[in-house]
């Protein structure tokens, strides 16, 4: 008997070890996993459909909360799954919620490729953000439905998006970051993907000086200023970024802060244009925008809209594979 015990008592340690092994606590829960879940929308604004991801965080289906929603905008390159897989954008937010370092949220990632966030001839993409996006992901998900509740994040064309939102609708944002933002102040360089936007270009197809001037930040500048409602910024860039990102990152920052000496934030960080600073800078930008962020809602069967309405409370999602 003492036998059969002992060696019963050794199976048991070995499969313990294991667990263990694995990374797993015995007795407690694992880790927090956040879901990733892709979503399709039918845009008329882009007559075609708009792919995105969502993050979806531990708890969501069970629970009732509302959560604060960070829109990440991928660069001219890039797709919707680009955050997922290049950024590491999943990983970055299990981590950060479970150490209590930003609280519990949804991170949606909108695919556009070639798009730089702005109604042109070719992709209506900013109208297709904000009448569009924006709505669907308020009435699909619990989101909070106040400029408290939506950040926003971009990528070089992402980062050019993101500076002139947070100009154009400084009401809906709670707080933004920019990361290597392509937000050339007088020309975009010769190898920028501006000049090859329709965005940008004559009816000839030609880049179109004019055109980029009345739709950069320098022509909304003064618009943003003349309203009461102040974005937090976060600015990052790699020192040595090919496309000067840096610099017009830095000058930015010197005429934002001239005007808004606070809610400010610029990094300049070792590395160029590309994945590996922006994976590397998401994770201080989060910690700084989460700062100016909704807290999730306990549960509530009405929660205020920014205009006042309540709204009505939706069941939770089920869980999509």
């Amino acid at each position: 008997m003492a036998s059969r015990v002992a060696t019963l008592f050794a199976a048991v340690m070995t499969a313990l070890g294991c667990l263990w092994g694995a990374g797993l606590a015995v007795g407690s829960d694992a880790a927090m996993a956040g879901d990733l879940r892709r979503e399709v929308l039918k845009s008329q604004s882009l007559g075609r459909d708009l792919p995105y991801l969502v993050y979806v965080p531990d708890g969501y289906d069970a629970g009732g909360q509302y959560y604060p929603v960070l829109y990440l905008l991928h660069g001219a390159g890039d797709n919707e799954l680009s955050w997922a897989d290049k950024g590491l954008i999943r990983e970055k937010a299990d981590q950060l919620i479970e150490s209590g370092v930003i609280p519990p949220t949804l991170i949606v990632m909108p695919g556009c490729p070639g798009c730089w966030w702005i109604d042109g001839p070719k992709d209506k993409a900013e109208t297709a953000f904000w009448q569009e996006l924006v709505p669907a992901i308020e009435k699909d998900y619990r989101a909070i439905e106040k400029r408290q509740g939506r950040l926003l994040a971009g990528l070089s064309a992402g980062g050019y998006g993101v500076v002139r939102f947070l100009l154009r609708y400084p009401d809906k944002i709670g707080a933004a970051a920019a990361f290597s933002p392509a937000v050339y102040a007088e020309t975009p360089p010769a190898a920028s993907a501006a000049r090859s936007n329709a965005a940008f270009q004559d009816a000839s197809g030609k880049f179109d000086q004019a055109a980029w001037e009345s739709r950069n930040y320098p022509a909304l500048i003064d618009g943003y200023f003349n309203q009461p409602a102040r974005v937090p910024l976060f600015l990052a860039s790699g020192d040595n970024d090919r496309l000067g990102a840096a610099f017009e990152s830095a000058l930015l920052y010197k005429r934002m802060t001239a005007r808004q000496p606070v809610l400010m934030e610029l990094r300049i960080v070792d590395g160029g244009h590309n994945w590996a600073v922006w994976a590397t800078v998401i994770d201080e930008a989060m910690r700084y925008m989460f700062r100016f962020a909704s807290r999730p809602t306990a549960h509530a069967d009405e929660v205020t809209r920014d205009d006042g309405l309540p709204r009505v409370r939706v069941a939770p999602n089920p869980r999509q594979e």
